[in-house]
């Protein structure tokens, strides 16, 4: 079993960097909570974090397995959400196949099985689509079968790329930089839009966000990305620019996705409701992008920079010949 990441010096600068800001931003807007409710907006926001942020740092610095451990569990919750968003939590066929789906991501991500893990969608898709043979029944199941099919992509095979994440060299460091990245994102766009701008880009979905608001949130997600990069395994222009962007697009993206399925079923928040924050979807949404796009960037990052250092280490070599 791996160390603790607490033993590593700059895993406690950090944590320690995360935690003093946050309590420095809350100090100072505690005293305006009250103001109006923009301001009663971002308190709650900040209270999440205060708990939350704690919890993270912990959860993080755990030796391995145990993040993959509570990864799972959290893909689990977020998947229970989905099927009760979709009113289909009884039907306990479809539930109990994806909770095994989950723990068989796991378990491949553990053992290094990424050619299994890449087709799991297509094995769970057939594994699905023998339930309504064996329970001798046709109604309604295209329907359940589309959105377990959903389910499992979204909030396992994408958003378990978190554990890939994790195997990459300085992973640890990258998921937390990376969750840093999409939260601040994220709390930066919706609270500059309150102030901020006037083009909708998408009203019929969500209203609360514009593009001016968009972009300031972006260039500042970028100016994070670089004051962060120390926690990238390459401090270099490529790999924090392409972090940010990544953080940013994607998490939006995901944000506009779980907003139109929302909206479509007429319904906000569903299960547990987390202080400011809505329900554990609100959390996970931005990751069923992030999480995959950010761990093909960095491993194609890192494995261009390995490349490039065998064929310099070569060169002489080759110019001899």
């Amino acid at each position: 079993m791996q160390q603790s990441l607490w033993q590593d010096p700059l895993y406690r600068e950090t944590a320690l960097l995360v935690v003093g800001v946050l309590f420095a931003v809350g100090f100072g807007l505690f005293f305006v909570r009250h103001k109006n409710t923009h301001t009663a907006a971002s308190w709650a926001s900040l209270k999440s974090w205060l708990f939350a942020a704690p919890v993270l740092l912990v959860f993080c610095a755990l030796p391995s397995p145990w993040p993959l451990v509570v990864l799972t569990v959290i893909a689990m919750l977020g998947a229970k959400i989905f099927f009760q968003m979709m009113g289909m939590y009884h039907r306990s066929n479809f539930v109990w196949a994806t909770y095994l789906g989950l723990i068989g991501l796991a378990v491949t991500i553990h053992l290094d099985y990424r050619e299994i893990y890449n087709l799991a969608p297509m094995i769970f898709l057939g594994a699905i689509c023998l339930i309504p043979i064996l329970r001798n029944s046709a109604k309604q199941m295209i329907q359940y079968v589309c959105l377990t099919l959903m389910c499992f992509s979204f909030l396992g095979w994408a958003f378990m790329h978190l554990g890939w994440i994790w195997q990459l060299e300085r992973g640890p460091f990258m998921v937390l930089y990376l969750i840093i990245l999409t939260e601040v994102c994220d709390n930066l766009y919706l609270t500059l839009s309150r102030n901020v701008g006037k083009v909708k880009l998408f009203s019929r979905i969500s209203p609360k966000r514009n593009l001016e608001a968009g972009m300031i949130a972006f260039a500042l997600t970028l100016i994070l990305a670089w004051g962060l990069r120390h926690l990238l395994p390459d401090r270099t222009e490529l790999f924090w620019i392409a972090a940010g962007l990544v953080a940013a697009l994607g998490g939006s993206l995901g944000d506009l996705v779980l907003s139109v399925i929302r909206r479509d079923l007429g319904i906000k928040d569903v299960g547990p409701f987390i202080i400011g924050r809505g329900d554990l979807l609100t959390i996970m949404d931005r990751m069923i992008f992030v999480a995959p796009i950010f761990y093909y960037v960095m491993w194609y990052l890192q494995t261009r920079g390995h490349m490039h250092k065998s064929a310099n280490f070569l060169a002489p070599f080759v110019r001899g010949m």
